[in-house]
């Protein structure tokens, strides 16, 4: 099962293929008093711009922009459900009033931040992928390409698109795995997706299709979507989970905690006037217990299927 977080960004120097964000470089800077202490130290001193030793609104907001990027929020501004979740961070530092913070404050709650992330690294660490058309240049040669270009054409079919929208569709099937970063993204469908579909000016693409067709002039813009990445390499925070039972075994092994968790689940979930349980509700029911048994949530089963 995989999630794309759909944090982006362009390759400019370096590598870091494969480099895992697991929440540990975090745990060790906070759990070192020294450290931690010293980053606390410049981190203040370079926020509070006025010095007289207490940090403003305004001065926070930079450390809270910082908080929002490493959490893969779009920029403050852009986004009302993102920036609600700038004012709660913000609000975790001046409790809520307008008020300056002082130093020992923002060291405790920028612990308590910095460990939340850290935590939630740990149950669900990130991948730093750099999709440069390599990985898409084998699958597209390899031997599989045919079957798996094959079953996604069969998903998507449709007598009444063009084969430009058929290979947009195909594109937005294949994951990082087969070398293709999320075109969900629209830099990656502008700058990438788009200018490849353009550079076939010999296919009309607006014509109907076939599965041969398809087959056909999907790989040369897969090609050519490759080469694009080769030029403008992709970095992608990617995250995975195995999802193979275990978290249910252990569950259901230990009948306390089976019975703690099923009751509270149904004690949240609303009843009709004889006290049963509806259909709909069964499915938040679920959601609810998934994080115990070790489940992706209910929304995901979809997308565990198909690739499976």
């Amino acid at each position: 099962m995989e999630r794309g977080s759909g944090k982006l960004s362009r390759k400019k120097s370096g590598g870091g293929n494969g480099q895992v964000l697991d929440g540990s470089n975090i745990m060790e800077l906070v759990g070192n008093q020294q450290v931690f202490t010293t980053f606390v130290d410049h981190k203040f001193h370079e926020l509070d711009t006025d010095k007289d030793g207490k940090l403003s609104v305004k001065e926070l907001q930079p450390a809270v922009a910082d908080i929002g990027a490493a959490l893969g929020l779009p920029a403050h501004g852009t986004n009302p459900d993102s920036d609600h979740i700038y004012s709660e961070v913000l609000n975790e530092f001046t409790h809520g009033k307008q008020e300056n913070v002082s130093k020992s404050e923002f060291k405790e709650v920028l612990s308590d931040i910095l460990l939340g992330m850290a935590a939630g690294l740990k149950r669900d660490p990130i991948v730093i992928l750099r999709i440069d058309g390599e990985d898409l240049l084998e699958f597209v040669n390899g031997s599989g390409y045919e079957a798996e270009m094959n079953s996604i054409f069969s998903q998507i079919e449709s007598p009444n698109r063009s084969l430009h929208d058929h290979i947009i569709e195909a594109l937005g099937k294949l994951t990082v795995e087969q070398g293709i970063p999320p075109t969900s993204d629209s830099w990656v469908l502008s700058n990438i997706m788009e200018p490849a579909l353009l550079s076939q000016a010999g296919s009309d693409l607006d014509k109907s299709v076939s599965q041969e067709t398809f087959l056909e002039e999907f790989k040369i813009v897969a090609m050519s979507v490759a080469n694009r990445l080769k030029e403008q390499p992709v970095i992608v925070a990617h995250s995975e989970n195995t999802f193979d039972g275990s978290g249910v075994k252990r569950l259901l092994s230990n009948k306390f905690e089976l019975d703690k968790i099923l009751n509270s689940a149904m004690e949240t979930m609303p009843k009709d006037r004889n006290g049963k349980l509806s259909k709909e509700y069964l499915r938040v029911a679920l959601d609810t217990v998934a994080p115990s048994a070790g489940l992706p949530p209910v929304g995901a089963i979809e997308e565990m299927m198909r690739r499976w």
